[in-house]
């Protein structure tokens, strides 16, 4: 073969063999030498081969689980303190709509689930029989985060009977002080959470005597607010044979009087419905409804439609607004001007009204106008019955008005689950506690 001819051969098999080294590169990692040639390269499907999927894998990076987050709001606080069996939330942040389980001293108390984005907020009631600290804490999971200390007591409500800035006690305290009837009891109902009372009498400077009544009560505006600021009565009751003492008028500026001094009343008021509407308090986590109802005459004292004036005791209607306050509050507190003067026990009519109460739902019934002291009993689990807390701030010329006392009843969700009395003398028109 001439030369020229051989030439051409060699360089037509380089032209050939440079495009093979390439893709024998792309496809086998190499070229002579160094992975398969191109007639010898694998199918493509020998490369998406699964079983060497194992072997890549190892060379991968572990994925580590993250532990879900648990975390309370921030600045939730817990209370200073909460009543048996009331309600307790605490919000924060977990795995999206996963179980939240609140507890109070590791046992549970509620539950609920956190939202798509994690917040949530779980409710439950503290323990009825707790009395103590306890600690509280929510878990989700495998997580748990403590959220705080909380105290748990019964609420204390004080009670007291006959209030009146009238008469001698008007005396007194022209010759004192606003505040001197109350300097010997003022610590011990301020130490209470709640402290009711009956306001015999108009805080008033206008109006005219009711006519054919012996005895009109009134005072002026200072003596009351000492009795709501530095005596600490949060509640008065106006249904009574005295709110009228000086008309529609004196009622009414009592009713603001009040007020004005930061305090609230009930029975009495403009009409009928304000009369009979309750008064809400809180304390430890619950809601205490207080109402009032007179039973005593004179008659024209009752409130009307369109008439200022105080609640009457019908047992229909007690029943009634009291089925409505427990649509607000958890328990309810039901003041009686009932019976009759220097009376030595209940009778019919008082035991009719006040069964009434309970079978209704009254926590704690509350009574006055006899001016004496008269027993407490308990009707039911969970229930008690003052029949007359007797007279308080007021003048009493006998050894037997002059014995009085400050109610101490305690408070749960349940109803009442303790009471004392505190026994206490009426010296100068001044109540002073005795010892022991």
């Amino acid at each position: 073969m001439p030369l020229s001819n051989r030439r051409r051969i060699v360089v037509a098999g380089a032209c050939l063999v440079l495009p093979a080294v390439v893709l024998g590169v792309l496809l086998g990692g190499g070229g002579p030498g160094g992975g398969r040639s191109v007639v010898e390269a694998a199918p493509v499907a020998q490369l998406r081969d699964p079983a060497a999927a194992p072997a890549r894998a190892a060379t991968a990076r572990p994925v580590v689980a993250r532990p879900a987050p648990l975390r309370i709001a921030p600045g939730h606080r817990l209370p200073a303190w909460l009543a048996p069996g009331a309600p307790l939330s605490v919000s924060g942040v977990a795995t999206p709509r996963a179980r939240v389980v609140l507890l109070v001293a590791g046992r549970r108390a509620g539950s609920g689930r956190s939202g798509a984005r994690g917040a949530f907020t779980v409710t439950g009631s503290v323990p009825v029989t707790a009395t103590g600290t306890y600690r509280v804490a929510v878990a989700s999971g495998a997580r748990r985060v403590g959220v705080g200390a909380l105290r748990v007591r019964p609420i204390e409500l004080a009670a007291v009977g006959d209030v009146t800035f009238g008469d001698g006690v008007g005396w007194r305290i022209a010759r004192t002080s606003a505040r001197y009837p109350w300097l010997r009891v003022a610590p011990l109902l301020r130490g209470a959470d709640i402290a009711t009372a009956n306001l015999e009498g108009a805080v008033s400077e206008r109006g005219t005597p009711a006519p054919g009544k012996r005895f009109h009560f009134r005072g002026p505006a200072a003596s009351l607010a000492s009795a709501v600021r530095f005596a600490g009565i949060d509640v008065f009751t106006l249904a009574n044979n005295h709110s009228r003492d000086f008309g529609a008028i004196g009622l009414l500026d009592t009713v603001h009087a009040v007020r004005a001094a930061g305090g609230h009343t009930v029975g009495g008021g403009a009409n009928l419905a304000a009369a009979r509407t309750a008064v809400i308090r809180r304390a430890g986590g619950l809601r205490i409804a207080f109402l009032g109802y007179n039973d005593v005459p004179p008659w024209a004292f009752t409130a009307r439609r369109r008439v200022p004036g105080t609640a009457p005791a019908v047992p229909a209607d007690i029943a009634r607004d009291i089925r409505v306050a427990h649509g607000r509050a958890d328990l309810v507190v039901v003041w009686f001007h009932w019976g009759y003067e220097l009376q030595t026990t209940q009778n019919a009519r008082q035991e009719e009204l006040a069964q009434a109460a309970t079978d209704a739902g009254a926590t704690l019934v509350l009574g006055a106008h006899a001016h004496v002291l008269l027993p407490v009993v308990t009707p039911a689990p969970g229930r008690l019955v003052a029949w007359s807390l007797g007279n308080f701030v007021f003048s009493s010329r006998s050894v037997r008005t002059a014995r009085t006392g400050i109610l101490l009843v305690r408070l749960a969700a349940t109803g009442v689950v303790g009471h004392r009395l505190v026994p206490a003398r009426i010296a100068l028109e001044q109540p002073r506690l005795l010892a022991g």
